[in-house]
């Protein structure tokens, strides 16, 4: 019963076509090529004669062209080329979707039915049952590998104007959002596209209250995990909190970053807005001792801020109430001091301002640019 209606399928095949089927999309392959000898795996190219092997999906590869398993027909008409390939494209993208779903048993004659394509892909297709949870499962390398293969194989001069049109729409999102540029070096970034990539087809994006909530306090938890083995460090070997205060031009903000450092590396806590609390010692001691508390006290060496007036107060009041901490001027900060007070000397402000002009009329001009790097050993001026 089984072999009549394979014989029954090879000789529809054979007159053009044949019927696959309700619910089923005719091959367009085999209406260029016709079986040999009854044999469902032997085809002849009705444009140029020539019999290949592999089945029909040979054919298409021999009619597409640019395939090693398969010389280019070179008489096929553009318009077949382009059928085969769409049709071609638009399989490997169903299969993509299928891979991310529930998937059944399937057998060898299914599979040809559905794409037509030679034998290892056959064998990569076919797979035990998947249970429900499969889905969430990422694929493995070796399948990864072979998605892209075929997808390169497939798609070919294609791939290019679909890939045009993906990183036309993340430019578009970037323009929109007033993002900077570099942010596509992110390994963040990077990583989110590789995901959205074998998520597939459908990915539903995330929405404002996602982002907003659970989203946010799930990367909270997960850089909260990571601090982990450093607060595991302040406590064996203790650690240093340090205070970056510096200013924002653009919002007129001024803003203290909080830091800890200790031999497994140094760590942002946090960042606060000191605007209105800048000039207050008291206030910044607040601020620096809920730090202290927030580190553990017992775990806190010394503390690193800024030498201006406000902040050594506010060191002086650390060390009142915590006796056993280190007040630490930033040595930073301090060479600064030294290097502004130093510029306020009559003959060194004169020759500052002397190299300044020098130093701005070198770059107004290429030729010079290019003179001073050519005695600089290519390096600029600073």
């Amino acid at each position: 019963m089984s072999d009549a209606g394979a014989g029954s399928s090879h000789g529809g095949s054979q007159g053009g076509g044949g019927s696959q089927g309700e619910g089923q999309q005719v091959d367009p392959g085999r209406k260029y090529g016709t079986i040999v000898n009854n044999n469902a795996n032997h085809w002849k190219c009705i444009f140029c004669y020539k019999v290949l092997t592999a089945g029909v999906s040979r054919l298409k590869q021999h009619l597409v062209g640019g395939y090693k398993n398969a010389k280019k027909c070179p008489i096929c008409p553009e318009h077949v080329r382009v059928e085969l390939q769409t049709y071609m494209a638009r399989k490997v993208e169903e299969r993509v979707a299928l891979s991310m779903q529930y998937q059944p048993v399937v057998n060898e004659d299914d599979v040809e039915d559905l794409d037509g394509d030679d034998e290892p892909m056959r064998k990569a297709t076919k797979r035990k049952h998947c249970g429900p949870l499969d889905k969430f499962v990422m694929s493995t390398p070796p399948d990864i590998l072979k998605g892209r293969k075929d997808r390169k194989g497939v798609f070919g001069a294609c791939d290019k104007d679909l890939r045009d049109k993906v990183c036309g729409a993340i430019a578009r999102w970037f323009f929109d959002v007033g993002l900077p540029f570099n942010a596509v070096s992110h390994d963040s970034f990077k990583e989110m596209t590789k995901i959205i990539g074998q998520y597939g087809m459908g990915l539903k994006p995330p929405s404002q209250y996602e982002l907003r909530f659970p989203l946010l306090q799930r990367e909270v938890a997960n850089v909260q995990a990571l601090l982990a083995p450093n607060r595991e460090e302040w406590a064996v070997k203790g650690c240093s909190i340090m205070s970056d205060g510096w200013r924002d031009s653009v919002v007129q903000k001024d803003i203290v970053n909080f830091l800890v450092n200790s031999p497994k590396g140094s760590v942002f806590i946090r960042s606060k807005e000191v605007s209105e609390v800048v000039k207050d010692a008291t206030m910044l001691f607040k601020l620096l001792d809920d730090m202290v508390e927030e580190v553990g006290e017992k775990n806190v060496v010394q503390v690193v801020i800024d030498n201006a007036s406000n902040y050594v107060k506010t060191g002086k009041l650390l060390e009142a109430k915590r006796p056993h901490l280190f007040w630490t001027p930033c040595a930073a900060h301090c060479l600064d001091l030294m290097l502004e007070d130093i510029g306020k000397i009559a003959a060194v402000k004169t020759a500052m301002k002397k190299c300044m002009f020098i130093n701005a009329y070198i770059y107004c001009c290429v030729s010079l640019v290019n003179m001073m790097r050519r005695f600089t050993d290519q390096r600029n001026l600073h």
